[in-house]
């Protein structure tokens, strides 16, 4: 423990009551652990309803939950109403990154290059061609992802993805690459490629270690790599985040860049991409989680 420390007691909120809670488990615990390498007192704090039990003396949280309650803003309001300062986005940019739909609409109106897109719910109609690719308009970590090139597998994937949620987005596929961008504080993180099995970069994809290649950085230009920085930023901005974000992205084969979404609280596990590029940019693990605690407030 030092003086410059701005909290000397942190709780890492963990787990939640969503289908992302084994993965929120391992990023808690990752989090728990660099935190304690820096010299925080640090407090496990295992989410399994939505609300949130403080434990005396803690004066700053730093939220690793995924999904519902972590980031769709409800955490984030919980604890703004204790006053308690936490990490990342306020519950109304969270609630914005969480839906993809309003999401969307946001990089309709400010410009932002993303997929064409539309928005159904049980019974409705298609217009988007194939391939498209097809997801809940609100989860995380690819659950109810399909990516869609035979229209004999269309029902199944609308199906599935309407499992997860009452509405799906349904987005032109992009082909290409997969590139994705960290962003901490006035930090823009080296752009990352990720080369997942059979080119889908689903839930198993993502934390099966070995399964998918991370190229860090990304093998592209220079120029590539700077839009992919400035789109970032603009994303993170135009959603009104704050701390931390991950923007992913799929670049055309004429290189067009195409942003897809926010994650407000990207994960921390082993695999986890935003530690990646952290690593890349000098910035070991603890130092990052550091970094992070150090811009928890009440907003």
């Amino acid at each position: 423990m030092t003086a410059a420390h701005k909290f000397r007691k942190v709780g890492v909120l963990m787990g939640g009551p969503s289908a992302e809670r084994p993965v929120s488990l391992r990023s808690g615990a990752a989090v728990a652990k660099g935190l304690r390498a820096c010299g925080y007192e640090v407090v496990e704090v295992d989410i399994t309803t939505p609300t949130v039990d403080v434990p005396a003396g803690v004066e700053a949280v730093f939220i690793a939950l995924h999904g519902e309650f972590g980031e769709d803003g409800g955490v984030q309001t919980f604890l703004r109403e204790r006053g308690i300062p936490y990490t990342g986005a306020g519950p109304e940019a969270s609630r914005v990154c969480f839906d993809k739909a309003l999401s969307k609409k946001l990089f309709v109106e400010h410009a932002l290059p993303t997929p064409a897109y539309e928005i159904l719910k049980k019974g409705d109609s298609r217009t988007i061609p194939l391939p498209l690719v097809v997801k809940p308009v609100r989860q995380g970590s690819s659950i109810g992802v399909h990516m869609v090139f035979d229209e004999a597998l269309w029902d199944f994937s609308l199906q599935d993805a309407l499992k997860y949620d009452t509405e799906v987005i349904v987005e032109s596929f992009i082909p290409g690459t997969e590139l994705t961008v960290g962003v901490v504080g006035d930090a823009v993180l080296p752009v990352i490629e990720i080369r997942a099995p059979q080119g889908f970069y689903n839930y198993d994809a993502k934390y099966t270690q070995g399964r998918t290649e991370y190229l860090v950085p990304a093998p592209i230009s220079a120029a590539h790599a700077d839009r992919c920085g400035q789109l970032a930023r603009k994303t993170f901005n135009v959603l009104g985040c704050r701390d931390l974000g991950r923007v992913d992205f799929r670049m055309d084969p004429e290189g067009g860049l195409f942003v897809l979404e926010l994650n407000s609280i990207p994960g921390f596990t082993e695999t986890s991409l935003l530690p990646k590029a952290a690593r890349a940019a000098g910035i070991e693990f603890p130092e990052l989680c550091d970094r992070i605690i150090r811009m928890a407030s009440v907003h």
